[in-house]
């Protein structure tokens, strides 16, 4: 088939007649192509300089075919390409097969020199364009197994229908859907594209070699008109790997960079909030610009000389600012308190650890001397919390409150109240106090996502666990701070066998769990005040009754579990202020109008209740739509006349953002990085925006912990509207995470943002910590971030598996090994 059809140029007369000396041009036009093309496969032309100074050659790239596990929702394209090329060559197409539309053609393209010497360039234009289209159904014929490759390439920088796979029929330029979708009208586009130039555009992308590589040689740019952020995406690079490594690998090029045209990696705070705008009491971690990073040449990496050993968190195990702490009282010395600047020392492995257990069985057992932790087994193993089993840390049943196995207890829940409705009107889940989180790691069962969350105490390591069985989970503590969640973000909140004391000090702690549920959403509380009737556990109940009737919160149904023996109170936040307008007593009090319940970095606890939204404008007004659509469905609050991060109407921007994921994801991440997935489970987004790189992977079997940074637009509301995790972040400082806890982490533009505010060194080697032995790394910047990002990564040791840059934009993956220096920083 030709690469394209319905050219503007093309003479409208019913049939065409050659003339004889256009035959003749014709006929050696042919035998020309026929022998360069033969030699073609195996030569090709030096790089010019504007190649090598524009497009950074790909350092390595490992063949990798498709997953089963993450196969595609689209149709498999694979491509049927057996030639066998040089490996250090990289596919080249002739210049005269390289076309543009008659007003660009002068001024935009340069043919190889050994089509010129034959004089078939300079004909006059009919004769031109009678040969170009004879050449067309030539290169039509030669390049028909890489057709594939092609497509997915040319649909990665235009918006086509799924249904259309394997028309390459032109698109009508003037179609409506064409023009909102095209490239050229991606989000941050200023201006309106004619549709001719979209019709060009769309020309230049398919009439690509099958690779999607065109040398730069052969190319010469309008210098008299500007070039805009999307015109510089669509040129396609000349340093991508050499077609048999490629032959797999669908969406390359500039999709590596743009991924389906939709140029979405420029963003504007514009009206947009941000944590640091809104909370108060935020540190200031503004830092001076000049000479901010650490050469990666220059670093002699050491072992950290800690306490916390291999289970280091810099800003939970912070001595010296613990040790100034006048009180405790309230949990202070479990709370954040970063150092001035992150650690550039690199945290151990464990003697013996291993590759983990992957998930599901994971849920069941984990290596030992990957938490070589036993505390929480002796003091818990009774309550089939967890045990030692041979080589493995095992988890027989569930916790406390449900000795005889989890899923009986979510049964449990849900036989008391089915309005809950586990994975439908139940998605996303506060589990507080969450022990080795068995709760939340059996809730995957039915579509739900708890975020579970305990301090790093006296029973090390809980967290720990939580996360080496692959489910969501961080160290953290209710004390003096709010937890960094935007508010009424959470569907239910769990507490089993929590000893809390949500009644104290005017139940502060219970109005900061009131603050993270929705209106409507549920508190579960499974204690032993509940069902028990021992004098404190008495007392504990009536204060409970007494603050919860003064909070509004209904107590919908008390159950007991026979099996278990235990039983739980539900409660319901109210989804109507009446109920606080007719309260007698204004204990608790509600909140000044000037309190922001969404600050929540660093934000001292309020013990006040804020309004619950009415307006059906108003997030929180109405519950979200039921799971699996809330993941694709724009919030119903989301106005059109906001404009959104990308400079589109809001929902128009939330609709693009996953258009733009699905495309990257799926023809690029899961078959083009060249590392398998197979043993990805805990997923880290260290810069979501709203949520979409998260929402593509749903249903997959992993988990995404979406960052919303502190000084970017504050989307997190949108990300658990959706129905998925996030929490507010500045990468300027530590993460609450054991070391060793994610499989792969994900930074679209983080580095760049960050260099505004703070070093990028202690951030890698945060990476470093955050991630396992064999944990993967896939990074989008600017150029020469992904060079900087690249350095710093191979003096660690890591492996590199792929980089590319094209127009000041790059892309890296690598991989973790298990490399540590074998010195100890000093102890001064």
């Amino acid at each position: 088939m030709p690469l394209v059809k319905n050219r503007g140029n093309k003479r409208s007369s019913g049939s065409s007649v050659f003339s004889p000396t256009a035959t003749g041009v014709v006929l050696i036009a042919l035998c020309i192509l026929g022998v360069y093309m033969f030699s073609s496969s195996s030569t090709m032309s030096p790089p010019s300089a504007e190649a090598t100074s524009t497009a950074r050659t790909t350092k390595t790239l490992t063949h990798l075919s498709r997953n089963d596990d993450f196969a595609r929702t689209d149709p498999v394209i694979e491509d049927t390409d057996s030639r066998v090329y040089d490996g250090n060559h990289v596919g080249h197409l002739p210049g005269d097969l390289i076309k543009t539309d008659d007003n660009d053609r002068s001024s935009s393209v340069t043919t190889d020199s050994s089509i010129d010497d034959k004089g078939v360039r300079g004909k006059e234009s009919d004769d031109e364009q009678e040969k170009q289209d004879i050449e067309t159904q030539m290169s039509d014929e030669s390049v028909a197994q890489n057709q594939d490759v092609e497509e997915a390439i040319i649909n990665d920088n235009a918006h086509e229908d799924s249904s259309a796979k394997g028309n390459h029929e032109m698109n009508d330029p003037n179609d409506a859907s064409l023009q909102e979708d095209h490239v050229d009208n991606s989000i941050n586009r200023g201006h309106e594209t004619s549709n001719v130039e979209q019709h060009h555009n769309q020309h230049r992308q398919s009439e690509q070699e099958p690779d999607g590589i065109i040398s730069n040689d052969h190319i010469q740019h309008d210098e008299t008109k500007p070039k805009t952020y999307e015109d510089t995406t669509h040129e396609l690079d000349d340093s991508l790997p050499n077609r048999n490594q490629q032959s797999h690998l669908e969406g390359t090029g500039d999709s590596l960079i743009t991924a389906g045209g939709t140029g979405i990696s420029k963003e504007s705070k514009g009206t947009w909030s941000t944590q640091a705008g809104q909370s108060e009491n935020q540190n200031d971690r503004k830092k001076d610009l000049a000479n901010q990073d650490t050469s990666a040449d220059t670093l002699n990496w050491k072992l950290c000389n800690v306490t916390a050993g291999q289970d280091y968190i810099p800003c939970l195990d912070n001595e010296a600012a613990i040790a100034r702490l006048r009180s405790k009282s309230h949990f202070q010395h479990r709370e954040r308190h970063c150092p001035d600047q992150g650690p550039l020392c690199l945290v151990p492995l464990p003697p013996g650890y291993r590759t983990p257990v992957t998930w599901p069985q994971s849920r069941e057992k984990i290596w030992y001397h990957n938490v070589p932790q036993t505390t929480l087994a002796e003091v818990k193993g009774h309550q089939n919390w967890v045990k030692v089993t041979g080589e493995f840390l095992t988890f027989p049943g569930g916790g406390t409150q449900f000795i005889h196995g989890a899923s009986h207890y979510i049964d449990f829940i849900e036989e008391a109240l089915p309005e809950i409705a586990w994975g439908k009107h139940t998605r996303v889940i506060l589990d507080v106090g969450c022990g080795v989180a068995s709760f939340g790691g059996f809730l995957f069962d039915r579509d739900v996502l708890a975020f579970s969350f305990a301090p790093k105490d006296e029973h090390t390591a809980q967290v720990q666990f939580a996360l080496e069985r692959g489910i969501p989970a961080i160290s953290a503590v209710m004390g003096t701070k709010r937890l960094q969640f935007p508010s009424k973000v959470f569907d239910l909140v769990h507490c089993a066998r929590c000893r809390v004391p949500w009644h104290a000090e005017g139940g502060a702690l219970l109005l900061e769990l009131n603050r993270v549920l929705r209106p409507g959403g549920h508190f579960v509380w499974s204690a032993t005040p509940v069902y028990q009737k021992l004098e404190e556990d008495v007392q504990i109940w009536k204060a409970m009754s007494a603050l919860t009737e003064a909070m509004c919160w209904k107590l919908v149904t008390i159950k007991k579990d026979k099996l278990n023996s235990v039983g739980a109170a539900i409660y319901k936040k109210p989804r109507s202020n009446e109920c606080y307008e007719k309260r007698k007593s204004k204990a608790p009090p509600m909140c000044k109008t000037n309190d922001d319940p969404n600050a929540a970095w660093y934000v001292p606890l309020q013990s006040c209740m804020h309004q619950v939204p009415t307006e059906a404008s108003e997030r929180g007004s109405m519950w979200p739509v039921e799971w699996p659509d809330r993941a694709t469905t724009a919030p119903y609050w989301l106005d059109r006349s906001q404009m959104g991060i990308y400079g589109k109407p809001a929902p128009d921007d939330f609709t693009a953002d996953y258009e733009h994921w699905e495309k990257l994801v799926h023809k690029t991440y899961l078959n083009g990085l060249g590392f398998s997935w197979n043993n990805v489970r805990n997923v880290m987004d260290m810069r979501a925006v709203y949520g979409g790189f998260a929402a593509v992977l749903k249903d997959f079997k992993l988990w995404v912990m979406n960052v919303v940074n502190i000084d970017a637009p504050d989307t997190l509301p949108i990300i658990y509207e959706r129905g998925l995790l996030g929490i507010y972040h500045d990468w300027c400082e530590s993460f609450s995470t054991y070391p060793r806890t994610y499989d792969l982490l994900h930074a679209d533009h983080l580095f760049s943002s960050l260099k505004k505010r703070c070093k990028i060194d202690p951030l890698i080697v945060e990476i470093d910590r955050v991630l396992r032995p064999g944990g993967k790394l896939i990074v989008r910047d600017e150029s020469g971030i992904i060079e900087e990002v690249e350095r710093f990564l191979r003096s660690l040791h890591w492996e590199i598996h792929m980089t590319f840059s094209k127009n000041q934009e790059g892309m890296l993956s690598a991989e973790k090994t298990e490399w540590r220096p074998n010195s100890y920083e000093s102890s001064s």
